[in-house]
Formats: structure tokens, sequence, C-alpha cells
């Protein structure tokens, strides 16, 4: 697996339940450390703003989750009353009045009633979260488009400069986290507050007394609880950075076991991933067991407090301050007083998270973009291939200059071959040539006219690229050869796979064409995938080719192969060949000598072999190497 594959992994976590970069959650929901956002208020209201298209949706949420939530408040008073007419028929039944009995007839009444009010406040429920996760899912659609059509518009240097694990942890991960949190957390937040609300309120109409007893227990919770988290906040963060580590190890053991092996390091793995696992054993137990302390210790406190609250409600009940059935419905607003507060603390830190979230997101919507596109863009109907570099000049960074004043004119149908030592800008000249970089002086020409003055889409098209790292994805060999072009007819992929040499090879797998390739097409050799991407790229009739070496890591037979499949792709186009072997170019019509971003020399094989510079030294530094090995061997 790639370095960035290990990255975007990492970056994903886990598995574990997350609110978002670097945050989770213990057990009993007890949040864990979250990554806090640079700049709150101003990542808040820039959130906010995607909401403000669904003002009435989020004025329905409001209401049904206040409604929801009032019928489940008034429920344990009502609930309450049955219980206080129950109470007084059997004292008077005990007392042996005349004519004594239970009022059936009222506590049916009573429960009816909440069972009117309790499937009203879970249809209220229901529609609350029905408009919210439409409102959460299309605020994200436009979120996740908008993101997607900047990653479209950024210059490569922004890719080039960050890991891939990094850019899709943004584009997926921190995304998802603000789907989960507006969909569920802003809900949870607002029944939660109109619980608090509604809980204290309900509380007063029946004992301000019992009322203060709730509200003293709570600063001795809250206390309880943070010297608990924060002791045990350590422990966890050891056990995410031991959990890393230990899944670091296995992936590095997994992906390279035959290295392992052949090295015969199979005991000095098993002793490393022994110590990385005993190292999360400690730390995983020591954060279970730490957090695990939290809700004995809550359940601890409030029984306290339920104890004297009953002891107080039954004082009261004697003096018939209130009736016995407030003191029911006392003890059930006490439990439901005590669940949205934690809830609310709990939400609190996913919403710091989510906007931490919200501006790794923005970063990337705020990234410079490319150049803009020429307003009047021109179009080359029918290209030839003529390319032209006029005192071409260019710096990744705008003082230092990686190429000066480059000039170069190549006919239609030439094969350029650009050589040069690692860092002299080979890569660097084509890149500039499809424009994924700017140029910062000079003009490059195609049929004689500016690329700034072409749509960059219209630009790419014409090219088409075989590279030495090839590229397929998860389908058939089919779907990959036809991706050089839209609309491709079954017999135009016959053609092209067999113009490059791959029919055979195709016919020969079990499923032929329709061979899924799975996620690093590692089901078939390196030089099978090379006559894939050069059946697309013939597919794809472009003009202009640009080819980087695609046979240094393939059998001298296969090679053969691929060569022939090239010198088919690149007949009558205009070719740019990035050489590193340079046995393989003789035949180019011009071969461009490249050293610090200049071109030092230029012109045939021939001819420059006889000037006897710098090309004839690398060309027979090549070759006397391979002979002194060849005498070695």
């Amino acid at each position: 697996m790639s370095k960035d594959s290990k990255n975007q992994k990492h970056e994903q976590g886990d598995g574990a339940r997350k609110p978002g970069p670097g945050g989770g959650f213990g057990p009993m929901g007890m949040a864990m450390p979250v990554e806090k956002a640079k700049n709150f208020k101003e990542t808040l209201i820039r959130l906010i703003g995607y909401l403000k298209a669904y003002k009435l949706q989020l004025f329905s949420v409001l209401i049904t989750a206040i409604i929801s939530t009032l019928f489940a408040i008034v429920s344990p008073k009502i609930l309450g009353k049955a219980t206080t007419k129950l109470f007084e028929g059997l004292m008077l039944k005990l007392n042996g009045v005349p004519g004594a009995k239970i009022d059936f007839d009222y506590i049916g009444q009573i429960i009816i009633l909440l069972i009117g009010l309790y499937i009203l406040s879970a249809i209220f429920a229901y529609l609350q979260q029905y408009i919210m996760a439409s409102v959460a899912q299309k605020t994200v659609y436009n979120l996740r488009k908008e993101v997607e059509e900047k990653l479209n518009r950024l210059p490569l240097k922004y890719f080039d400069s960050r890991t891939h694990g990094e850019i899709l942890s943004r584009a997926v991960n921190d995304v998802d986290n603000i789907s989960t949190t507006m969909q569920q957390s802003l809900t949870q937040l607002i029944t939660s507050v109109v619980t608090i609300i509604g809980v204290i309120i309900m509380m007063l109409s029946i004992s301000p007394l019992m009322t203060l007893i709730v509200i003293l227990t709570l600063p001795l919770s809250g206390v309880a609880i943070t010297k608990i988290a924060k002791k045990s906040q350590l422990f966890f963060k050891g056990q995410q950075k031991s959990l890393g580590q230990l899944n670091g190890h296995v992936e590095e053991m997994y992906t390279g076991h035959r290295v392992i092996k052949v090295f015969g390091h199979e005991q000095k793995s098993i002793e490393k991933f022994e110590e990385i696992n005993e190292t999360l054993y400690q730390t995983g137990w020591k954060a279970q067991f730490v957090s695990g302390m939290i809700m004995p210790i809550m359940s601890f406190i409030n029984n306290i407090g339920y104890v004297l609250v009953s002891v107080v409600g039954g004082i009261l009940v004697t003096k018939k301050v209130i009736e016995i059935g407030d003191i029911q419905a006392f003890i059930q607003y006490a439990r439901q007083f005590a669940q949205p507060i934690s809830q609310t603390a709990t939400i609190a830190n996913v919403i710091q998270s989510t906007i931490a979230s919200a501006e790794r997101v923005f970063e990337i919507l705020d990234e410079t973009e490319e150049v803009p596109e020429s307003v009047h863009a021109k179009e080359i109907l029918n290209p030839h291939g003529d390319v032209g570099f006029e005192h071409v000049s260019f710096g990744y960074k705008e003082d230092e200059l990686l190429i000066e004043d480059m000039n170069i004119d190549v006919k239609s149908g030439q094969r350029v071959a650009i050589v040069g030592p690692t860092g002299a800008g080979k890569t660097t000249l084509i890149n500039l040539l499809m424009r994924f970089y700017e140029i910062n002086s000079g003009k490059i020409l195609i049929d004689g006219i500016d690329t700034r003055e072409l749509k960059r889409e219209h630009l790419r098209s014409m090219f088409g690229m075989v590279l030495q790292d090839t590229w397929l994805f998860n389908n058939t060999i089919r779907a990959n050869i036809a991706y050089g072009r839209d609309g491709a007819t079954e017999e135009e992929v016959l053609a092209v796979a067999q113009a490059a040499n791959a029919d055979h090879f195709i016919r020969t797998l079990p499923d032929g064409y329709e061979t899924i390739l799975n996620e690093e097409a590692s089901n078939i050799s390196q030089g099978q995938k090379q006559l894939i991407t050069i059946a697309r790229a013939i597919l794809s009739n472009p003009a202009i080719l640009i080819l980087d070496e695609a046979t240094s890591s393939v059998d001298t037979r296969t090679e053969l192969h691929i060569q022939k499949a090239m010198n088919h792709l690149m007949k009558g186009r205009t070719s740019f060949i990035i050489a590193h072997r340079l046995s393989t170019i003789r035949d180019a019509d011009l071969i461009l000598v490249m050293d610090k971003g200049r071109v030092i020399e230029k012109g045939t094989h021939v001819e420059l072999l006889e000037k006897g510079d710098f090309y004839a030294d690398l060309y027979n530094s090549q070759f006397s190497g391979r002979d002194s090995l060849r005498n070695i061997g």
C-alpha cells in the first residue's frame, strides 16, 4: 500500500465513532479530546450561512421539536394525577369510608390521554427528524458539490504539497462530520434545551424547595465529572496514539510480509507487535476504568438527590402542601433533568469538533484557484501538433526560476525525447505544456496559438499520456480501455486492443475483456497494465503524445511488445518521450538534453554523440555501467 494510502487510512481513523478529526466518544458518551477551530465564531457564521436557504424548514424543525418535547414533559404531571386518585381511593377504603372505591374511570381517561400524548410526541419527533434529515442532506450535498468543483479548479501544486489522505479526509470525513452534526446533534440540542427549560418550569410548579435540591446536586456532579474526565482524557490520548501505531505496524507487516519472510524478521515483527499491543492494553484499560467511574458516581450523587427529594416530598405531603402524585411526577422530572444536561455538554463538544471540520473544509474552498480561463477562448478544431516554447521562464517560487528563457520548436509528427539527470526539469516541462502550472513569462504555442488562450479542458483533450506509473481503476478491462473516449463502441475497443498488442493476453484471461481489475490492478502484470494504458491512449486519438518511459520495470520480451505498441501509437503524432534509458530514443527526430531547468543540447542521437558533450557522457556512462556489470557477472 502506498504512503498516501496509509495517510488516508490514519486520517480517516480506525472505525471508532468520532465527532471529527482528533476527537471521539468514550464510554457512556463521554467526550474525548477534540480538535478546536482556530476561528470558531467566523466559521460558525459561515456554516450557518449554508442553512439560510432552508429558513422555513428549520423553523418547522424548531416548532415540531418544541411540541414533541412539551407533550413528553406534561405527561409525568398528568400521570401524577392518576397516582393521586389511586392513592386517595385506597386510603378511603383503608379508613373504612362507606361506598369508598377507586375511580378507575378517571384513571382510564388519564391513561388514554397519556397514550394520545405519547403518540403525538412521537409523530412530531418523527416529523422533526424527517425535515432535519432533508435539510442536512441538501446542505451537505451542496457543500460536497462545492468542494468537488473547487478541487477540479485547484492547481496541481496544491495536490503536490499535500498527501492524498489529507485531502480525502477533508473532502469526505469532515463533510460527513458536518452532516452527522446537522442531522442529529442540532435536533438533540434543540430538544435538550426545551426539555431543560420545560422541566424546570414543571418542577417549580410542583415545589420550589425540591427544585432547589435537584439543582444543588448539579455542581457536585459537574466537579466529579470534570476531575475524572481530565484524568481519563490523558489515557484516551495514549490509547488513540497506541491504536494508530498498532494499525500502522500491522499494515506495514501485512503489505511487506514477503520481505519480512525473506530476511527472517518474523520474530522481530511479533515482538514489536506485542510491545505496542501491551502499551495499548495498559492505556486502554486505564482509560475504560477511569471513564467507567463516571456513571456510578453520577448515579450515587443523583440517588442522594432522590432520597432528599423523597424525604422533603413526604413531609410536604403530610402537611398537604403537595399531593402524593406530585412526588412521583417530580422524581420523573428530576430524571428527565439530568439527561439533557449531560447531552448538551456532549453536543457542545461535538459542535466544537464540527466547526473544526467545517474550518478545514472552508480552507479548501478558500484556496487560490488556477488562473481563470480566457474570456474569449479559442479552439483548435483540427490540431496538427506543432509545439513551440518561446522565451519560457518558470519557477515554483517567483524568486527561484527552474526554467529560464527556454526556446523549443517542434513540428507536427516529430518524436521529441527529453533526457537529463533527476531534477533537470523534464516532468516540469510536460506539466507546463498541459498547463498544470502557469509559466512566469514567455509563450507556449500549439499550432501557433498561445495555450493560455485555450480552455484547459480543450487543451488537455489534445494530449494522450502513457506514464511509467500506470493508472487503472477497479472495473473491467473493457471499461478501462473505453475510458479513453466517451461513447467508444465494442469494435473500437477491440481494434485498439489489437493495435496495442493487448488483445492476445486479454483473451487468455478467464473472463477476457470482462475481467475485473482489483483495487491496485495487481491481478495482471506490470507489462499488461502498460498495454492497456497504451490501448486507452490510442482510443483517445490524441494529436500530441506524452510518454514517460513505460518499459523500465518489465522484462525484455514484454518490452518489445510495449515498444511495438508505442511505435504504432506514435505514428503520425507529435510525441514527447521522457527517456530514462537512452537506448530507446536513438530514432527520435529531436533530443532535448536538460540540466538544471535549461535545454543545454539539442539534436539527433548521432549529432549529439558526435559533439561529445553532456549527452555523449550520459549515454556512454549507461552502457559502460552495463558492460562493467556484465563483466562482473
